[in-house]
């Protein structure tokens, strides 16, 4: 699972501006790095271009997803992602993106900004944050250990069917122990009947 581009946009009447963007391109070879990340801003404006306001979309193109959060305000965000990303974390990191940066960078700069004149400098750490979903987002971290613990307890519960025969064999043990144990307590207890304490 891999997070590629985070980025946030306005969606102006005539066109789409890219206000900032943060990119992990380290996985494609260094001299594709400068066209892959051209791409990924061309595909993000074009994505938000042709979404609805108030709309979440998830668009597929390869091995790749890129989810968009257009909000009513015109505010956007499009996480570039591979196929196996969570959906929901993607729409979970855009929703907190788009809220925090709407409270530090002001109303105003969104039409006219771009990634040089915006101070938001969270985009980053956020794309590093959640490059592991399990870790970002609890409720992906629960489900995980959920996941584990299934595992394990079908694992458990193969091994004691493959003991199932050895089971059985300690099972009628117990029994036999169970009536040499009634016997032994009926002489006890005749043993000592004899003698009555006073």
């Amino acid at each position: 699972m891999k997070l590629y581009s985070l980025s946030v946009l306005y969606k102006g009447e005539h066109k789409v501006v890219l206000l900032k963007a943060a990119y992990d391109v380290s996985s494609f070879s260094f001299f594709l790095r400068s066209s892959v990340q051209e791409f990924m801003t061309f595909t993000s404006q074009l994505i938000v271009e042709r979404s609805a306001k108030g709309s979440r979309a998830s668009v597929k193109e390869q091995e790749y997803l890129c989810h968009v959060y257009v909000r009513n305000d015109n505010l956007a965000g499009v996480v570039i992602a591979d196929s196996e990303y969570p959906s929901r974390v993607a729409f979970t990191l855009l929703e907190k993106v788009l809220d925090e940066f709407s409270k530090h960078v002001d109303r105003i700069e969104w039409p006219v900004g771009s990634p040089t004149s915006i101070h938001y400098t969270a985009l980053d750490d956020y794309l590093s944050r959640y490059q592991n979903p399990r870790e970002a987002d609890p409720m992906t971290k629960v489900q995980a250990e959920l996941d584990e613990t299934k595992i394990i307890l079908h694992n458990t519960m193969e091994s004691l069917l493959e003991r199932g025969e050895r089971l059985d064999d300690l099972v009628s043990k117990s029994e036999v122990l169970g009536t040499q144990s009634k016997a032994f307590y009926k002489t006890a207890r005749k043993q000592n009947s004899c003698c009555a304490i006073m």
